[in-house]
Order: structure tokens, then sequence, then C-alpha cells
């Protein structure tokens, strides 16, 4: 039997003393990567088990709650859970429950490693989930991005130890480990298109490579090196040929179209990107129209995509836009002093008086330590306006805070719900963005405050 905490160990996903949020569902795949986390003792991971109740199964759920809380203790770990009823939350959303399960159990894992300053967030997706996601994409048109499928180190803090591990080993391991895990019976529920492809695509496909989830698994992999080195690429050219300003992203058309197609299209996806963050509702037919347009022997014309993305071509310049949203309504919250704070972008600002701790750093952006001394109440908060400036920790000059959003590559459309932190008419603190140099807490300093913003809306 493979020595499945070797294999965990030797891809490095986590740093020594690292605090880890394990999402554990109580199926066997969950079940086997929480027992094998808490045994990288040379590691000595911080672990916080979080549990996500979908509220699908009614009595059933309750009981995997219940099961993972017992799992929690045995190992003598912190135990975080929550219900979400999933089927309405589906329904409100025009989502399959797959997918708003999916959406739910992210947003809370999430939250749980905001609140407990957690870099990283395990979850057991193994070798046959790789397979399978493969599938999916195949079926569903992807291209060779798509068909990397899972990487073991995701975005937004996400890690996979399991991605070289079968179901079947893992199976092997619970048992000779003498370990229980729960049975999801929506699981054989062969309507849910995954479920269709682990029991009826998969044995079909067995039956002319009876190692086919292996070589599904192993073509990700590879693509996902391709990948790597075509985003880099991709940037390299990007820096060679764009250029970012007043939250326009620019392209010389002479040069763009010396450029192969195929790198022109990888230009235009990171393009967008730049602009809006992410790339929802951006197809492949898209970026053909930016690239006819590009080509177009027409010296001015536009195109509007979706998400308020707008290119348009003036002569020798191709320009990437995103419509920005309406000006938000200004405001101000008065922060007299230590306590919860409810502001109007719909975050909560949480400010308590703390021993000064020997790390200063948190693990995560949205908690800071400032000096009560060097940044006394009462303090202001309210958004970003222009021509703001503040001087970022460790630097003697100001800087634009507008500055700061473009090199921190913050869209364009979330810059105006980052609240910035005022003492004595300085900024001491752009939430979650950056920390100022006003405010910090030096070797002298006496009472410490520990500040927190939670971002409780989608």
């Amino acid at each position: 039997m493979k020595d499945l905490v070797a294999i965990v160990r030797n891809q490095h996903l986590f740093a020594p003393g690292e605090t880890v949020v394990v999402a554990v569902s109580g199926g066997a795949d969950s079940v086997a990567l929480l027992d094998i986390m808490t045994r990288l003792a040379d590691e000595r991971l911080k672990l916080i088990v979080a549990h996500l109740n979908h509220c699908l199964r009614g009595a059933e759920s309750d009981t995997d709650e219940k099961f993972v809380a017992d799992l929690a203790t045995r190992y003598h770990l912190p135990f975080v859970a929550i219900r979400v009823d999933v089927a309405s939350f589906a329904a409100a959303e025009g989502l399959s429950l797959e997918d708003a399960g999916r959406q739910a159990r992210y947003a809370f894992f999430h939250e749980v490693a905001r609140r407990r300053g957690a870099t990283g967030i395990a979850v057991a997706h193994h070798l046959d989930d790789q397979a399978e996601t493969v599938l999916i994409r195949l079926l569903r048109g992807a291209g060779a991005t798509g068909l990397s499928a899972m990487k073991p180190s995701g975005a937004n803090l996400v890690k996979r130890p399991l991605l070289k591990v079968s179901r079947e080993e893992l199976e092997l391991y619970l048992n000779g480990r003498g370990l229980t895990w729960r049975t999801d019976e929506t699981n054989s529920d062969t309507a849910i298109l995954r479920n269709s492809i682990r029991h009826e695509l998969i044995p079909v496909l067995k039956k002319y490579n009876p190692r086919v989830t292996e070589r599904l698994a192993a073509t990700a992999e590879i693509l996902a090196a391709d990948e790597e080195l075509l985003d880099h690429l991709t940037v390299s050219s990007f820096d060679r040929l764009a250029f970012s300003a007043n939250d326009e992203v620019v392209f010389g058309i002479e040069a763009l179209l010396q450029e192969h197609r195929g790198l022109r299209l990888r230009l235009y996806r990171h393009g967008l990107h730049e602009l809006r963050g992410d790339l929802m509702c951006i197809a492949l037919t898209h970026l053909e129209a930016i690239d006819r347009l590009a080509c177009s022997c027409r010296p001015n014309a536009g195109l509007k995509l979706p998400g308020d993305l707008r290119v348009e071509r003036c002569y020798d310049r191709l320009s990437f836009t995103c419509a920005a949203p309406s000006a938000p309504r200004q405001w101000e919250q008065d922060v007299p002093g230590e306590g919860s704070y409810r502001l109007e972008n719909g975050m909560t600002l949480t400010v308590r008086r703390v021993e000064r701790p020997d790390d200063l750093a948190t693990g995560s952006k949205r908690i800071v330590h400032l000096s009560a001394d060097a940044a006394p109440f009462p303090w202001l908060v309210r958004p970003f306006t222009p021509g703001d400036r503040f001087t970022p920790l460790g630097m003697t000059g100001s800087q634009k805070v507008k500055e700061l959003f473009i090199n921190e590559k913050l869209p364009l459309h979330e810059r105006s719900r980052v609240p910035l932190v005022f003492s004595e008419g300085e900024i001491v603190w752009v939430a979650g963005v950056r920390v100022a140099q006003k405010g910090r807490v030096t070797s002298t300093t006496g009472a410490v405050l520990r500040v927190e913003i939670l971002d409780i809306t989608p």
C-alpha cells in the first residue's frame, strides 16, 4: 500500500506552522485527508475542521455534521460548522444543486479562513475526481485551460494534496487505519452529471483502457504544465505589448497582429481579466470577435462584452475598458473605540485591544495590528475618493491609493467597496489591502489593537 502521508508531504503544499482549514464532509475522501493532515508531524500544522451542512437529506445531513464534530473532538481540533439551505439557494439563484453546494462550501471555507487567519484550505479532491472533471469539461467543450482541470495548489488558498491518490487507495488507507466514514446516497444519483460519468461513462471507457482514470489525470497534469508555460509567455508578451492606465488596457494593433492568433486570444483574455478580475461569461466567441475587430480594416469600431466590458478600436489602438458602476453613495462611519461596526458597504469592522503578539504577521490581509497610541481614536471610515494618498508600511514617501489598487490588480468594480480607515486625518489602513506606516506597531508600542474587516456579502 502506498505511503499516502509521504505523498502529501513530498508535494510541499504546506509551510511549517501554517494554519489550514480542512474541509471535511464525513465521506471517505475527506476523512482520509483529515487523518493524513494530522500525521504531518514535521510541519506542525494548525488544523481547523470545517463542515457545511447542506440540509438536503434531513436527519442524514445532521448525522453527517455530528459525525464530523465527533471526528474533530477525537483529533483534539477546533470544529466550525454552518447550515445552509442549499436547495433554496439553488432555486433563488437559478443554479443546479451541485453548483449551489459548491458555491456555498467555498464561501464558507474562505470565511472560516479569514476569521481564523488561515493561509490554506485543504480539500479532498483525488485522482478519480480529476479524471471526472476532465471528462465533464471535455463534454462541455473546454480548451486546454479547462482540460488542465484542478491543480494541487489552486487559487484563493485552496490546496488539493490528494490529486495523485485514487479513491480505491484512499479506502485501503482508511481500512488499514481502522477508520470509518459516512456514505452519501445522493452520490449514486446518475441524474447528476458527475455521478453519471462516474457510474456509467467511466466503466464503459475502462473496457478500452482499464487505467483510463490514471491516463485522464496524467493528461490533465501534462496540460497544466503546458498552461504554466503558456501563462508565462502570455504575461511576458502582455508586458511588452500592452499598457494599463486610467483603468484601461491598451494594445498597439500593428505590434499585436505580428503575434500568432493563439497568443492574441490569450492576450485578450489576460487583458479582460486585468480589468474585471474574472472571466465569467467570456467565451471563445467573444475572444474571436475581439480578434476580428483587431484585424478589421475599419479604423474605428467597438464591441460590448458581458459584464460591462467594452473593446474599442481607434486607428492603431485597441483599448479594453470596464464601465464603472454608477457612483456609489458616499458614506462615513465614526469609530469611537473598541467594538464591532457594520459599514454601509455591507462589511463589518471589528476592533479590540489585545496583548502585543510576538509575531505581527496574521497570515491575512483582512487582519492587522495597530498601535493605540500612534493611531488614536476616534477613527473615521469611508470609501476611497480620487486623490486619497497614504504612506504604505515600510515606505517613506506617500502613494496614491489608486496606484495601490492598480499595483494590487484590484478590479475597477471592487475599488469603491474598499474601506479606508483614518486616524487624525491620515490613512492607517486600506482595509483588506495594505496597512499604512502611521499606526504601526513597534518594539516600544504599549497598547495594541487587533483590527479585522469581514466581508459578509457575496
